[in-house]
């Protein structure tokens, strides 16, 4: 499926789509599949996209932690299908190179997380971290050991679900990790991920000292960023070099085989109008799923230090399962720093002085971040100079 639908499209995916929101509880009406080849018959009326399917639609992208645009594309619909899938409704079998992806597979992740098999995000992806906790779980329950999620793995994952509940060990995990790791920033290591590379420059404006390309001021205030970072002791690798623009998943492949304490991505963002503005920061996370504590409270620190330092509005942290959020192994926060359809954001953003403001307000915030409980710097207060004095100490 090439083409988008919007609102006034008439199309039998639209119908599909519709019961698929009708089956989640978004709309009322009748149910459908959305199974590749169904034969089933809509009615008329259900094959146009009218506001109602628009707004049950944003709903449900808004839960999942994806723009809420309204739109159906192919993207959406394969969402929609993960989102179609409950525990038991199928067998989970781990496949190298063809993961089986769905809400079921989280259900079974939250589960195993409860009983203390399972330490990593709640992805929904079968994979082999997934596979190796199903199959511990099954050597302890007396189960045949196969890491395959049949029905009697599930019957026994339901006996135990009704009597044990627990909290998160991923979460618990990051947390201690962090404490280990120690207040110091020396040895920390931070892969900074500007968006934009090689041929893709993104959009151009015209700046405080003339016209320049979006990839430009993306990549300046990344190597403004990872000199603080190196000032002050820590290894700060960017993720590839300038020319390349490697895709999402291999960004964060790179980032995982560096090993790194964090990961932080760098964006700008634009919008049909000048209206929009502002700096906004994104961790992994969704209603449906568990959360990155450390990534939450970095993206938070992150957020409150760049709008304090900066003229640049609030427009606050958020969960989102984007893939560069969710493909890492380590806590991974997004920066997009502004709107370049924006003047004001734009007057900021190419302001060199500027840059350097965001560079060290993100800098101060993983210094934050690593302090926990011994952090009483009132946010915009704690200098870059302060900073390397305390770290000389």
């Amino acid at each position: 499926m090439a083409e988008l639908l919007r609102v006034g499209d008439k199309s039998p995916r639209v119908a599909e789509v519709r019961a698929a929101l009708v089956r989640l509880g978004l709309m009322s009406g009748h149910e459908g599949s959305l199974a590749p080849g169904s034969s089933r018959q809509f009615a008329e009326k259900d094959t146009v996209f009218d506001e109602d399917l628009a707004e049950a639609l944003r709903a449900f992208q808004q839960s999942r932690g994806i723009r809420a645009d309204g739109v159906i594309g192919e993207k959406l619909l394969r969402t929609l299908r993960e989102a179609s899938y409950t525990l038991g409704a199928r067998v989970l079998v781990y496949q190298p190179g063809n993961i089986m992806v769905g809400d079921d597979v989280a259900q079974l992740q939250l589960q195993l997380q409860e009983l203390g098999f399972y330490a990593e995000r709640v992805d929904g992806h079968y994979d082999e971290t997934t596979f190796k906790a199903v199959k511990n779980y099954q050597l302890n329950y007396g189960l045949n050991e196969d890491g395959i999620t049949g029905p009697n793995t599930v019957r026994a994952l339901g006996l135990l679900g009704r009597r044990i509940t627990g909290g998160s060990r991923q979460a618990i995990r990051e947390r201690e990790q962090v404490r280990k790791a120690g207040p110091k920033l020396a040895g920390k290591r931070v892969v900074i991920d500007p968006s934009l590379g090689g041929a893709n420059k993104g959009m151009r404006v015209q700046g405080k000292y003339g016209e320049v390309a979006e990839e430009e001021l993306l990549w300046d205030l990344a190597t403004r960023l990872e000199g603080r970072m190196i000032a002050a002791g820590m290894e700060a690798i960017l993720s590839r070099p300038r020319l390349d623009d490697p895709s999402i998943k291999q960004r964060a492949e790179i980032a995982n085989a560096f090993g790194a304490d964090l990961l932080i991505n760098l964006s700008m963002d634009h919008y049909p109008n000048e209206k929009a503005n502002g700096v906004a920061t994104f961790y992994f996370g969704s209603e449906k799923g568990a959360t990155s504590l450390t990534g939450e409270m970095l993206s938070g620190y992150v957020q409150r230090e760049v709008v304090a330092r900066t003229g640049l509005g609030d427009c606050r942290n958020h969960a989102r399962t984007w893939d560069v959020l969710r493909m890492t192994k380590m806590p991974t926060i997004e920066l997009v720093c502004g709107y370049l359809t924006n003047p004001r954001d734009v007057a900021i953003l190419t302001d060199p002085r500027e840059r350097d403001a965001i560079a060290e307000a993100v800098v101060v915030a993983v210094k934050r971040l690593y302090l926990l409980d011994d952090d009483d710097q009132p946010t915009g207060t704690f200098k870059f100079t302060e900073l390397l004095e305390a770290e000389a100490q």
